[in-house]
């Protein structure tokens, strides 16, 4: 069978993540949401996304598709019922379609499909808020259909550890001197990770392969750390895509962090109001602040957006993609995508100059700005314009 990942009617409500990549391509809990599905369906997927993302992520169609809502993670017992859907089938999830089956390249008119109800508790990340908010869960899901049937490698004597049934560690990683508390929730160590001397750990915690956690860092669930990042300081419930750094003293809370972010010395957020209201934020679907039911919420932070040293951020801000931020003083909390400049205001970060530092910084881990990524960025750079100043 031919599975493809469509982005879904949320898609809007996951910006500015979604500028730069399908929904299928955020990460919640280990894994992204791609890998998840292709890890249960064991089996490679397409996506069907925005045009202009689509020479990146092109869909696949071949004579039988299911397409698979990227909103919904698996569960072993949704995907079982996906993988038994027949030509004019739709799985629902109240009023949201999870899944449907597709003949060839004409596209089944939902309202003409049999509709089966899911027959799971479905976990759906439908806000850019979601991502944090249910990592714990999105984590243990992972954790269980990583390890299942697995042996973690030996966790070092040095380490301080409680609940070490709830730690997995892959190989290659070096974990010493540290505090290892799992009894709130899983801790998985991806492979090559280091974790340096006097961390201390509490779960659920998932950091993904390649990735450091520097001296002395407070880490505490339910917190991703992607692959191939550096992380210090105190991280609370925040999640951290790839390629990202956040390395040195200074609080990161209930937050989510795109990839190739940098978050500069002693920079910190605040995760709740002074008055303990709802935290409101923007959204980019309705271009105004809308209610998240949430008391704790802090930074949204696009891909390619970096703040300088002592950057202060207020309850519930968004920035957008390659947006540049320093000063003193609190800036807005909503940052355009591409803008340069903080508190005092901001100027258009020229493209350009852009791409200079894409590729500088992309370097740096033997990656490449590639033909794609540069005509996405360009992409979004015209599409986000009518918020900037200046």
């Amino acid at each position: 069978m031919n599975y493809i990942l469509f982005d879904g009617p949320s898609r809007n409500d996951l910006l500015p993540f979604t500028f730069t990549r399908p929904v299928a391509d955020i990460r919640v809990g280990v894994l992204s949401i791609r890998k998840k599905w292709e890890k249960h369906l064991e089996t490679t997927t397409s996506t069907s996304t925005e045009d202009y993302l689509s020479g990146k992520w092109p869909m696949r169609l071949e004579e039988h598709n299911i397409f698979i809502n990227s909103s919904f993670l698996p569960t072993p017992i949704l995907v079982e019922q996906i993988k038994n859907l027949k030509s004019g089938e739709a799985i629902l999830s109240g009023e949201d379609t999870v899944a449907y089956f597709q003949d060839g390249a004409t596209e089944p008119q939902l309202s003409e499909l049999k509709k089966i109800e899911v027959k799971d508790e479905v976990l759906k990340i439908a806000h850019t808020w979601e991502i944090f908010s249910k990592n714990a869960d999105a984590i243990q899901l992972d954790f269980d259909l990583l390890t299942k049937g697995r042996e973690s490698y030996e966790i070092h004597e040095s380490n301080y550890v409680k609940a070490p049934e709830n730690i997995f560690i892959e190989e290659g990683a070096v974990v010493e001197n540290c505090s290892l508390n799992a009894s709130a929730g899983p801790i998985y160590i991806g492979k090559d990770v280091l974790i340096m001397e006097g961390s201390l750990i509490r779960g659920p915690l998932a950091v993904g392969e390649n990735s450091v956690i520097k001296m002395g860092a407070k880490i505490y669930g339910a917190t991703t750390v992607g692959p191939y990042c550096k992380v210090g300081g105190e991280i609370n419930n925040s999640v951290l895509f790839e390629n990202t750094s956040k390395g040195h003293d200074g609080y990161l809370g209930n937050s989510v962090l795109g990839e190739w972010c940098n978050i500069g010395a002693d920079s910190n957020n605040s995760n709740l109001k002074n008055n303990y209201a709802e935290v409101r934020i923007w959204n980019y679907n309705t271009e105004r602040f809308a209610k998240t039911g949430l008391q704790f919420c802090g930074l949204l932070m696009g891909d390619h957006s970096k703040c300088g040293i002592n950057t202060m951020f207020n309850t519930g801000t968004v920035v957008g993609v390659s947006a540049n931020i320093f000063g003193s003083g609190f800036p807005r909390n909503f940052i355009p995508s591409f803008s340069w400049g903080g508190s005092a205001g901001t100027s258009t970060y020229k493209i350009e100059k852009v791409f200079e530092t894409a590729e500088m910084v992309m370097q740096r881990r033997n990656t490449e700005l590639t033909v794609e990524d540069r005509k996405i960025l360009h992409h979004v750079f015209d599409l986000t314009s009518k918020w900037r100043r200046g």
